[in-house]
C-alpha cells in the first residue's frame, strides 16, 4: 500500500501530448482503475470495496449520479468510480505534525492535486484569528466556537450553509432542518453551478425538474440524442446503457464541440468484444456544434419537423398528445417560421445537410430520448436551450411513453436527492408548510442566497460565516480571484471534509476543518450500524451501506456533526430531538416520510433491496404540474454567442482523471495529455490565424464588458480537433477567466461554456 503522499507539487514543464483517443474503456480502463486501487489500498481492501460498489447491499458510488440497472453485474462500476473509491478509502492519514509544518500561507501555494494527496483528515483543526496555522482541537470546543459565532450574529441571514451533492438524503434533511430552525434559508449548493438551468426550464414547462425517463428506457429508444455531454469521463457507466440501446437497434447522435472518445467507440471491458474485439461504434452521427449553438440547432430541427407536418398533414406531429397534454403549439409554430437558416448555420457551424440528417432521424423515430449535461446548462441561454429540448420532444409526443423523454444527467451522487430533501434557498411553499407542521416552529419564508449570491453577499460584508458540508466552493465557482477575496473577508469559515482542498486554505479570519466519514465507511451509532439513502438521476432511491472501519475513531459521521452542531447552537430554543436523530437514522426517515412527497413509508420501502422510484408526473401519467396544468411549448428568442474578430469562445471541462475539483492524477488519457493540466485546446486553423503554433506558451485573457481582463499565464497551446472558433481548458484552473456576473438567464448559473478569450504569446512572467 501507499504510505507516503507525493513530495513535489505539479510541474507543468513535464507535460507531454500524444493526441486524442478514438475509443474508450477496454483493457486500459481496467488497468487504470485497478492499479491505483491495489497500490494504494492493497488487494484485500480493494476486493472488498469493489465487490460492494453499487451493489444492492453495498454502498453507492460517489463519483456520479448514474442510475443502477435492476440486474447488477459482478463489477458494477467504472474506471472513475474505482478511482473515487480509492481516493476516499486510501488509508493514508494527515498526521498531526502536518499542521505545525504547513502554514495556511504555505497551503495557499499548493495545487489541488497536492492537497488531495496528503491523506484523510482525522481530527478537527482550528485556525485562530491572527494565526497562520491550524491546530488540533476537540469536537466540543469546535462546536462551541461555531455556536458562539453563529449566536453572536445580528441576523441568521449573516450566515450561509453550503453543501455538495455527495451528502446523503438523511444528512441533507437534518442539515436544512437545522439551518431553517436557526432562522435562514441561506442554503446554496453545488446545483447552483451545474443543473440549476435544468430545474428552471423543466419546472416551468413540465412541472418537474428531473429526468422523465427510467433506466430501462435507453434500451427501448429508437434514437438517443446526446447534447453537451462527455459520458466517457463524467459518467462512464452510461456507455453500457448506450451499448444496450445500440444492440436493440437504436441510433445515437452526439452533439458536442469536442469529439469525445467514449461517444465514438466503446470497448466494454466486461465483454469479449470489448477485450479483444473492436467494441461498439456508438455515435451514428457526430455534430461538432460551435459553443452556444445548441439552441439554434434545436430550433432548426423543430422547424423541419413542422415543415414535414405541413407537407404531410397528420403524419408527423403527435396531435392526440398535443391536444390533450400540451399548450403553446400555435405560437411556437409561428415563431419557428421566422427562424433564419443562415443565422442557424453561423451559430452552429454545421451544414444544412447535417441538420437535415438529424431532423430526418428524429422524424423517423417513434421513441426518442434527449440527454444533456453541463455543456448545455452553463450558457447564457441555457434555460431557453433546455426549453427547446422540451419543445422538440413534445412535438412528437416523446414524453411519458417507453423509450422516450428528457434525461438531464447529474454529475454528483445525490445532488438530486439534496434538493428533494430541501437543500435549496427557495424551496416551494408546500414543503415549507409541511416542515412547519411536522416540527412546530416558524419556518423562515424569505428566500436565501444561492452560491453566486453568497459570494456577492460576502463581498458586501453581509455574510460573515460560511459553513460547508463537503465541496470545494472557491475552486468550483467562477471568478476565482473575486471568490477567494470574498471568502477571506468573512469572520469564520467551516469545512466538513474527508480530504484537503483549496477551500481549506482560502478561509476567513477564523477557520475550522471538521473531518467526516466517507461513504465507504461503517457508521455505528448508539442504536447500532446505520445506513443512508441516495437518489439517482432517474428518481430511484436506494440504500447505501458502508463496508470499512472508520479511518480513525475521532472522525464523526455527517449526521453526527450536523445534529451535535444543532444542539450546540440552538440549545433550549429547539424542541427537535437532535440526539435521537444521531442515535437512530430511522427517526430521521420517519420525519421525511411525513414531509417529503413520494417518501411515504420510507423506512419500510428503503429496506427493499431494489429501493423504490419516486413519482414523476410526466413519466408516469403524462400529467404536468405547470401553471397551465399541461406541458408548455414555449417561444424562445435565439441569441447566438458572438465571437469578435481575433477572439475564441472557451469552455471549461474536466480531465479524465478528475471528479469535479478532485484531481486523481495529472493525466487526461482520452485527450492525450500527460503530466500536466495547464493547457488550452485550440483548433489548428485558429492557431494558424492567431499566429500561434502547437506547443507554444500562451497567455489567455478573458474579455468582459468594460472590466479589466482576467488572465491565465503560461499555458501550453495544444492543437486539437475542437470546433473552429472554440477553445477549451481545464476546470477549475480556467475558472479565473469567468466573470462572477456572467450567468445564465433565470438560473444564475455561471457561464462556464462560453467565455470570450484573447490568446497571445506568453510574456516572460512567473506562472500563476
Amino acid at each position: 500500500m501507499s504510505s507516503q503522499p507525493p513530495i513535489d507539487d505539479v510541474n507543468d514543464d513535464n507535460i507531454t501530448v500524444t493526441g486524442p483517443k478514438h475509443w474508450a474503456a477496454g483493457v486500459p480502463g481496467v488497468t487504470h482503475s485497478m492499479e491505483p486501487a491495489i497500490s494504494q489500498m492493497g488487494v484485500g481492501r480493494t476486493l472488498k470495496l469493489m465487490a460492494s460498489l453499487n451493489q444492492k447491499d453495498g454502498f453507492d458510488c460517489m463519483s456520479c449520479a448514474w442510475p443502477d440497472p435492476s440486474h447488477r453485474k459482478l463489477a458494477e462500476f467504472c474506471e472513475n468510480g474505482a478511482k473515487a473509491v480509492t481516493w476516499e478509502a486510501n488509508p493514508l492519514k494527515v498526521p498531526r505534525n502536518f499542521w505545525s509544518e504547513h502554514s495556511v500561507t504555505d497551503l495557499l501555494e499548493k495545487s489541488e492535486y497536492w492537497l488531495g494527496m496528503q491523506g484523510r483528515l482525522v481530527e478537527p483543526v482550528y485556525k485562530r484569528a491572527g494565526s497562520d496555522h491550524y491546530e488540533p482541537v476537540g469536537w466540543d470546543e469546535a462546536f462551541a466556537i461555531i455556536a458562539e459565532k453563529l449566536n453572536g450574529l445580528d441576523s441568521p441571514n449573516e450566515a450561509a450553509f453550503y453543501t455538495s451533492g455527495r451528502t446523503a438524503n438523511e444528512t441533507a434533511f437534518v442539515y436544512q432542518l437545522f439551518v431553517r430552525a436557526f432562522g435562514t434559508n441561506n442554503l446554496p449548493d453545488c446545483s447552483n453551478m451545474c443543473h440549476e438551468s435544468t430545474g428552471a426550464a423543466m419546472g416551468e414547462t413540465l412541472g418537474v425538474g428531473k429526468s422523465t425517463i427510467a433506466y430501462d428506457d435507453f434500451e427501448k429508444a429508437d434514437l438517443v440524442i446526446i447534447l453537451g455531454q462527455n459520458p466517457g469521463t463524467n459518467h462512464p457507466r452510461m456507455l453500457t446503457a448506450l451499448e444496450d440501446a445500440k444492440k436493440n437497434g437504436a441510433k445515437i447522435v452526439a452533439v458536442n464541440p469536442l469529439p469525445e472518445a467514449g461517444l465514438l467507440r466503446y470497448k466494454n471491458p466486461q465483454t469479449v468484444k470489448g477485450i479483444i474485439g473492436k467494441g461498439t461504434n456508438l455515435a451514428d452521427q457526430f455534430l461538432q456544434v460551435r459553443l452556444g449553438g445548441d439552441m439554434a440547432l434545436l430550433q432548426a430541427v423543430s422547424k423541419r419537423v413542422l415543415a414535414a407536418e405541413a407537407t404531410n398533414p397528420g403524419t408527423v406531429l403527435d396531435h392526440a398528445f398535443l391536444e390533450e397534454h400540451a399548450v403553446g403549439l400555435e405560437e411556437f409554430a409561428a415563431h419557428m417560421a421566422l427562424v433564419d437558416d443562415a443565422e442557424v448555420l453561423e451559430a452552429t457551424g454545421l451544414t444544412t445537410a447535417e441538420i437535415d440528417e438529424l431532423a430526418e432521424r428524429y422524424i423517423s423515430s417513434e421513441r426518442v430520448i434527449i440527454t444533456w449535461a453541463m455543456g448545455i446548462t452553463q450558457h447564457t441561454k441555457a434555460v431557453s436551450t433546455i426549453k427547446e429540448i422540451v419543445n422538440l420532444l413534445l412535438l412528437r409526443g416523446n414524453m411519458g411513453k417507453p423509450g422516450a423523454g428528457a434525461s438531464p444527467i447529474r454529475g454528483h451522487s445525490n445532488v438530486q436527492g439534496d434538493r428533494t430533501m430541501g437543500v435549496w434557498e427557495k424551496m416551494p411553499e408546500p414543503f415549507m408548510d409541511a416542515l412547519e407542521k411536522e416540527f412546530g416552529f416558524a419556518v423562515p419564508r424569505e428566500h436565501g442566497v444561492d452560491s453566486l449570491q453568497g459570494i456577492e453577499a460576502m463581498q458586501k460584508g453581509k455574510i460573515k460565516v460560511w459553513f460547508a458540508v463537503g465541496g470545494n466552493l472557491v475552486a468550483a465557482i467562477s471568478d476565482t480571484a473575486a471568490a477567494e477575496a470574498a471568502m477571506q473577508g468573512t469572520e469564520l469559515t467551516v469545512q466538513v471534509s474527508t480530504k484537503l482542498n483549496r477551500s481549506h486554505a482560502v478561509i476567513g479570519a477564523e477557520a475550522l476543518i471538521l473531518p467526516t466519514l466517507g461513504r465507504t465507511e461503517i457508521d455505528v451509532q448508539a442504536s447500532g450500524a446505520q445506513f443512508v439513502s441516495v437518489e439517482d438521476s432517474v428518481c430511484a432511491v436506494h440504500a447505501s451501506h458502508g463496508k470499512l472501519a472508520p479511518i480513525a475513531p475521532e472522525v464523526l459521521s455527517e449526521i453526527s456533526i450536523v445534529t451535535r452542531l444543532a444542539r450546540a447552537v440552538l440549545g433550549s430554543r429547539s424542541r427537535i430531538d437532535w440526539a435521537g436523530f444521531e442515535r437512530d437514522y430511522d427517526s430521521i426517515r420517519d420525519h421525511i416520510s411525513r414531509v417529503v412527497d413520494g417518501f411515504e413509508d420510507f423506512n419500510t420501502r428503503i429496506r427493499n433491496r431494489d429501493g423504490f422510484i419516486l413519482p414523476n408526473g410526466p413519466r408516469d401519467s403524462r400529467s404536468f404540474a405547470t401553471s397551465t396544468g399541461k406541458a408548455m411549448i414555449t417561444v424562445n428568442d435565439l441569441a447566438p454567442v458572438e465571437r469578435p474578430a481575433g477572439r475564441l469562445i472557451l469552455q471549461t471541462l474536466r480531465s479524465h482523471d478528475q471528479f469535479n475539483t478532485t484531481i486523481y492524477s495529472l493525466n487526461d488519457r482520452y485527450r492525450g495529455i500527460k503530466q500536466g493540466r495547464n493547457v488550452v485546446f485550440i483548433n489548428p486553423e485558429d492557431l494558424a490565424e492567431l499566429g500561434l503554433v502547437d506547443g507554444q506558451q500562451v497567455d489567455i485573457f478573458s474579455e468582459w464588458r468594460d472590466e479589466p481582463d482576467r488572465v491565465l499565464r503560461a499555458f501550453r497551446a495544444v492543437s486539437y480537433p475542437t470546433a473552429k472558433g472554440c477553445a477549451a481548458a481545464y476546470f477549475p484552473e480556467a475558472n479565473v477567466l469567468i466573470p462572477l456576473d456572467s450567468v445564465a438567464e433565470q438560473s444564475n448559473t455561471p457561464v462556464s461554456k462560453a467565455v470570450v478569450v484573447r490568446i497571445e504569446p506568453a510574456r516572460e512572467v512567473a506562472k500563476v
